[in-house]
């Protein structure tokens, strides 16, 4: 088994481990005074990289779900994380159409809970020329 990590430096640990708690519906399996960590089978991972935009590094983050079903119950965790999460109904992305919900965590990541509903042939529904500057097809950072 292959498990994929991500690690993200936060400035307040509480107010990170509130957030994450909600948005993975679990608690930490480790929890120390500058650290906190979540070992979990459910959601798995689907990594991409894109050379879309001028900006290196993390783009955003996301969780993707198999159901429509699934998608109602990531919102409702998101949500609870985040009360001004941006949904967004057949939005055309990265190849795909999905249905699709965007969180902020407290230091401004772009969170994107998503199902995917079909593929497109192009990146995504508006001028294939443009490039963004922000998160993928992420929301601008308000997300609400």
């Amino acid at each position: 088994m292959k498990r994929i990590h991500i690690h993200i430096s936060v400035k307040d640990l509480d107010e990170n481990i509130s957030y994450y708690c909600k948005l993975f519906d679990a608690e930490p399996t480790t929890i120390k005074s500058d650290y906190a960590k979540w070992m979990l089978d459910d959601p798995k991972v689907n990594f991409a990289i894109s050379s879309r935009n001028e900006n290196t590094g993390l783009d955003h983050l996301g969780i993707q779900v198999d159901s429509n079903d699934d998608l109602l119950v990531l919102q409702k965790n998101m949500k609870a994380a985040d009360e001004n999460i941006k949904e967004e109904r057949g939005q055309g992305c990265c190849y795909s159409v999905s249905d699709k919900y965007w969180s902020v965590d407290p230091q401004g990541i772009a969170w994107e809970g998503y199902h995917t509903l079909s593929s497109i042939p192009t990146f995504n529904q508006s001028d294939e020329s443009k490039q963004e500057t922000q998160a993928c097809c992420a929301p601008k950072k308000s997300c609400g």
